[in-house]
């Protein structure tokens, strides 16, 4: 597919860079946009020769504003309820479809990452962001309900209950010493070493079994709905248990009659 509106590439074998790719308007999702997403990510679900991907947004003014609302104002009351219904749903499940992607996501965050834009660095695996970044959860910010786009899922698994409710609320920015204070990413550094930093994680990432890499992000997704231990210890198992039969399989080795 050629993309308009977000850039892909790939860096090393089995490094994929995603870009959000409207600078001029701070990123924000248009509706070809989110078209575009939808259809990348499909695309990911089998595609076995990308490993680790990095999502970035491009430009000088920050990572991703959220949703276009000047469009949105425009396309809105052309809609009746059922058709803006498909559209809400259709944005949220990029979130989804993020989580359901097999490869391991490092978000590389700069400037702002507002509504949606903050919904696509929570739905990441990693962040490495600037000193400069800052997130919001805005959907309180523009008469909505500050529940939006799977954050009332992510934000409070990642840093706790107490403080999303603060957030999400207020619909305030939290800024780079915040989000590294709550746990809510992984590194801080100056913009010119972001993908630096991004693309040495991916590389880390990338020298181990592909197969691994995409059973731990599938565990760590179920085990955060886990109903207790013995599901998540399920998990573990049946990965580890997989992981070896498979390595025993390339060696020309049966583990049993079933394999």
């Amino acid at each position: 597919m050629n993309y308009e509106t977000i850039e892909y590439e790939s860096k090393d074998e089995g490094i994929g860079i995603l870009s959000l790719n409207r600078p001029r308007r701070y990123n924000s999702v248009s509706h070809q946009m989110m078209e575009e997403l939808e259809a990348f990510w499909k695309e990911r679900l089998y595609d076995l020769d990308t490993h680790v991907i990095i999502l970035k947004g491009n430009g000088e003014k920050g990572f991703c504003a959220g949703l276009d609302m000047k469009e949105n104002v425009k396309m809105a009351p052309d809609m009746n309820t059922d058709q803006f219904y498909r559209f809400q749903a259709r944005l949220a499940r990029l979130s989804l479809a993020m989580r359901q992607a097999p490869q391991p996501i490092i978000c590389a965050v700069h400037g702002a990452a507002a509504g949606l834009g903050f919904s696509f660095a929570l739905a990441s695996d990693v962040r490495v962001i600037t000193l400069d970044a800052r997130f919001s959860a805005a959907y309180i910010n523009i008469g909505l309900g500050g529940a939006d786009m799977a954050c009332s899922y992510f934000l409070p698994r990642l840093m706790g209950a107490g403080r999303a409710y603060e957030f999400m609320l207020t619909g305030n920015f939290m800024s780079a010493v915040e989000a590294m204070a709550l746990g809510l990413v992984s590194r801080i550094v100056e913009r010119d070493k972001l993908m630096e930093t991004a693309l040495d994680l991916a590389s880390a990432m990338n020298t181990k079994n592909p197969m691994g890499l995409r059973l731990t992000k599938e565990a760590i997704n179920m085990n955060l709905d886990a109903g207790g231990l013995e599901q998540a210890l399920n998990m573990e198992d049946r990965n580890q248990v997989l992981l070896v039969a498979r390595a025993m399989l390339g060696k020309g080795e049966k583990t049993s009659k079933y394999f």
